[in-house]
């Protein structure tokens, strides 16, 4: 248990050095004061208010609990030094300073406290053995409420990081709600979860990759809210170029869809987005890659946006490849789609096509046979290569 081999130290020492340096309590105290003020900058505030009754009775207490101990083993509880340098270290992060301070002060302390007890045990006669002693039990002491000053601390850390991270999370679930949230309560919400309201957002969606057996959380940066309990993992950023460069190094085993940047009110539409297009990469629409971007595929996102209107569209456009046998519709379709992307000559379809120019020729005659004046009219010629493309990322 911590500060036990302090208390050793103190207790194995004579009870008489403890009540002839009693009357050095406060003469020690203020030096150790002025030279904590002197070394740690963050200190040197006047030693008034909440700060300074904290540091004059934290230093002051030290000092009496380590000569209360002295001789009479037991006569200080261990809980008593626990609590008082645990609380130290919340009181640190709750002041917003790092450990630093406080550890320098201990050392600093340590080395005044060594020096007076030195002095006063010359100037009395005390023995060497016991001087050694004492020396060893203040830089134990030293290290103890240093141990227990960063358990403190980190247990403040770790309560605000789990609460700010609570109220990240409910301001996530506020920008994605639909219907939308008021934006002041927005705002409220994220000025409670420490997050700056930037003008845009960017969305994404997330899922654990099927080749994955164990999953990490991804390697975001400190500002990205995120989402990976929730039946629908994602992820909100306002600077997506910061945040999620080299994505695909950071996810841990996640898959990916990145939202179109919209403004902060439109959030849930840049996450419908990333949704819709995670649809495609699981059906094998879209290539299954780490990270797949919304803009990257914006045509094939607007053109199956609606699915039924599109199949029909494919069946009355297409209509006269009804009666094919699959092979001559694909060949068909295919020669068909690159004459309405190109409207080239039969020697330029043969090269992309990589069939002689007599055969695009055949398969011409044939389509003029199927679909005739359709062809000269641009409206229908539209509606073909709508249908054709929408066929073949449907797989149809």
């Amino acid at each position: 248990m911590r500060a036990s081999g302090a208390i050793g130290l103190w207790a194995s020492l004579p009870r008489e050095l403890a009540i002839r340096f009693k009357p050095r309590v406060d003469p020690l105290a203020r030096a150790i004061l002025q030279e904590v003020q002197r070394a740690v900058p963050e200190y040197r505030q006047p030693l008034e208010g909440a700060f300074g009754h904290i540091i004059t009775q934290g230093v002051r207490q030290a000092i009496i609990q380590c000569l209360d101990s002295v001789g009479t083993p037991g006569a200080v509880p261990l809980e008593t030094w626990t609590t008082v340098f645990r609380n130290l270290g919340k009181i640190e992060f709750n002041e917003g300073r790092s450990l630093d301070c406080l550890q320098t002060a201990y050392r600093v302390g340590g080395r005044v406290a060594w020096r007076h007890i030195s002095e006063f045990g010359q100037a009395s006669g005390v023995g060497a053995d016991t001087l050694c002693t004492s020396a060893e039990a203040i830089f134990a002491y030293v290290d103890e409420i240093s141990a227990l000053s960063i358990e403190g601390y980190t247990a403040a850390q770790t309560r605000a990081a789990g609460t700010r991270a609570r109220r990240r999370r409910r301001l996530l679930e506020l920008l994605l709600a639909d219907p939308p949230s008021a934006p002041q309560t927005i705002s409220a919400q994220a000025a409670t979860a420490q997050w700056p309201l930037p003008a845009e957002v960017t969305v994404v969606a997330l899922e654990p990759r099927a080749d994955q057996h164990s999953l990490a959380a991804p390697d975001l940066h400190s500002d990205v809210l995120v989402d990976l309990e929730g039946g629908e993992p994602c992820l909100v950023t306002g600077d997506p170029e910061k945040h999620l460069k080299n994505l695909t190094e950071r996810l841990g085993g996640w898959r990916a869809v990145v939202g179109p940047t919209v403004r902060l009110t439109e959030a849930p539409r840049s996450l419908l987005w990333a949704r819709r297009t995670l649809k495609l990469v699981q059906r094998g629409v879209l290539p299954d890659a780490p990270v797949t971007r919304c803009t990257d595929h914006l045509s094939t996102l607007w053109l199956l946006a609606d699915e039924f209107l599109v199949r029909e569209l494919c069946s009355r456009s297409l209509e006269p490849f009804n009666d094919l046998t699959p092979k001559q519709r694909a060949r068909l379709g295919e020669t068909l789609l690159i004459w309405l992307q190109s409207r080239g000559s039969a020697p330029e379809i043969a090269k992309k096509l990589k069939v002689h120019p007599q055969t695009v020729r055949y398969r011409m005659h044939q389509l003029i046979d199927l679909f005739g004046d359709r062809l000269n009219n641009a409206d229908d010629r539209l509606d073909m290569e709508i249908a054709l493309r929408a066929e073949a990322l449907l797989g149809s």
